[in-house]
């Protein structure tokens, strides 16, 4: 993590990242974490843990210890996963100020009603029951992703499905500022992960832990297998004898997605529909194929988790290193609107 990072020359650019608001789990894998692990050689990565975001939710407002232990914890969870720190930046969004910089900047050219008119905004405001009484920052935050995304010069950002609208918003305004200001940032894209959405293990199209129904990235042996036998399936499939249904059936997403043996599924499936295979075999070929995949994740996360002021260490090395990063930008921002020499 040492050494003088050039601003000036750099490979392409990849920012993705986190809110500290709970645990990590496997649609979180499948929709991002697996392309930062797959891409953080070729691309220059970084990570940003996006605690400013936090704030943001009612939840989490009052009660700013949570949020920096999950700083901590979610850092854990993506080298866990296979993101090395020796090659991968990872920064907390609080300790770069250029950012919200940049975003005043940027929030001049995104009207108040395209603001409103995110769709993840509007999703979460209905889903989270905020009414009305969401916070000015709430609406501004889709804002400070921009100049996450824009501050690093990212030319991609892997995400879930749910947050890309973020990034067409980031595009647009990168579109605006390059034609009002001329050419200074790379218009960046989204990369959705090969699976567009991991449905809960109760089916249910959203996923989280106030929902108790996703399984997370450091759950035990004990825990995922309570959560996989407990998985919901065919509801119209009394017997084991009855044909059931494959398509939507959670236990067979989650195999797709997660178990390598893909003529151990074909079998499974061809069994399912004909009424040849209960649940239980179905399931605990699930489960013994994602313990496997969760196994090391599981070592790794316990060696950083007893290695937290090395973790702390890395945040605040990346933090001062793409704080270089923002700064350039931000002086060329204010440059090309004249902020800089025009007294």
């Amino acid at each position: 993590m040492s050494g003088v990072f050039d601003t000036k020359k750099h490979k392409k650019r990849i920012l993705t990242g986190d809110t500290p608001t709970g645990r990590l789990h496997l649609g979180h894998y499948i929709g991002t974490l697996e392309n930062r692990v797959k891409l953080q050689h070729e691309y220059e990565t970084f990570i940003i843990l996006a605690d400013t975001h936090a704030f943001a939710y009612p939840k989490y407002i009052d009660d700013p210890v949570y949020i920096a232990k999950a700083t901590i914890d979610i850092t854990i969870a993506n080298l866990a996963v296979g993101l090395n720190p020796e090659s991968t930046t990872f920064f907390v969004e609080s300790g770069i100020p250029e950012i919200y910089e940049l975003a005043t900047f940027f929030s001049m050219l995104v009207s108040h009603n395209r603001a409103l008119r995110n769709p993840t905004i509007k999703d979460e405001i209905k889903m989270k029951s905020l009414g009305d009484s969401y916070s000015l920052g709430f609406i501004f935050f889709p804002l400070l992703q921009v100049a996450d995304i824009i501050g690093v010069k990212a030319d991609l950002v892997p995400v879930g499905i749910d947050q890309k609208p973020h990034v067409e918003q980031a595009l647009e305004v990168v579109s605006r500022f390059n034609s009002m200001y001329g050419e200074v940032f790379p218009v960046p894209k989204a990369l959705i992960g090969r699976v567009g959405k991991l449905v809960g293990t109760d089916g249910n199209p959203k996923m989280g832990k106030s929902l108790n129904n996703c399984v997370f990235l450091n759950d035990s042996e004990e825990d995922l297998k309570s959560k996989i036998m407990n998985m919901f399936t065919d509801p119209a499939r009394i017997h084991a004898s009855d044909p059931g249904r494959v398509e939507g059936n959670p236990v067979f997403i989650y195999h797709d997605a997660f178990n390598p043996n893909k003529d151990e599924i074909l079998d499974l499936k061809d069994r399912y529909v004909k009424g040849q295979v209960g649940d239980v075999e179905v399931k605990t070929k699930l489960f013994n194929a994602l313990n496997t995949f969760l196994g090391p994740i599981r070592d790794r996360y316990k060696y950083y988790d007893e290695r937290r002021e090395d973790v702390k260490d890395i945040l605040i090395q990346g933090t001062a290193r793409t704080r270089e990063v923002v700064r350039e930008t931000l002086e060329e921002t204010k440059d090309k609107m004249h902020l800089l020499n025009s007294l």
